[in-house]
């Protein structure tokens, strides 16, 4: 029988088929989901940030989309996966507060999802489907076996990219 592995914020996991993997609450933060079709190895990464730069003696690499989405690779790759074959899909990065502003900071989802965006394509991994942005949170579980990344928002149903 196969197991849902849990990935808490800021934390990320590897999962190989037939196990799935999940995170709950992702509104600003994005969920990270990568994977070789292959060996049907993946991983999700719960990231609350982009950068890691701007915060000196950070312990924490899953918190941000920069060393994160980086360490997430490089766990695959270890456990058997193909660099050049993985792929992702991402979730999240909801607007959560109902106050508009000019301030860039106040928009945390957004420069997540430009930062994943970016450090996948410094990596070259495809993002095959996303699902980010809009103002509600979201649930996620990801099946490395077939690369369904199933999308579960309070009022708004279930979808699957």
């Amino acid at each position: 029988m196969s197991e849902m592995i849990k990935v808490g914020m800021a934390d990320l996991k590897l999962c190989k088929a037939p196990d799935a993997i999940t995170t709950l609450g992702l509104g600003s933060c994005v969920g990270i989901a990568i994977r070789d079709p292959i060996t049907k190895i993946g991983g999700l990464a719960h990231i609350m940030l982009p950068d890691s730069g701007n915060f000196e003696n950070h312990n924490s690499i899953p918190k941000f989309a920069d060393t994160g989405t980086k360490e997430l690779v490089r766990i695959i790759v270890a456990a058997g996966g193909n660099r050049s074959r993985l792929v992702a899909k991402i979730a999240g990065g909801a607007q959560m507060f109902a106050f508009q502003s000019k301030n860039d900071m106040t928009a945390v989802g957004q420069r997540n999802v430009d930062a994943v965006k970016k450090v996948l394509a410094e990596l070259k991994i495809p993002i095959l489907a996303s699902d980010t942005g809009l103002n509600f949170g979201r649930t996620v579980e990801f099946y490395p076996e077939t690369g369904d990344y199933i999308i579960k928002a309070v009022g708004k149903g279930v979808k699957t990219i």
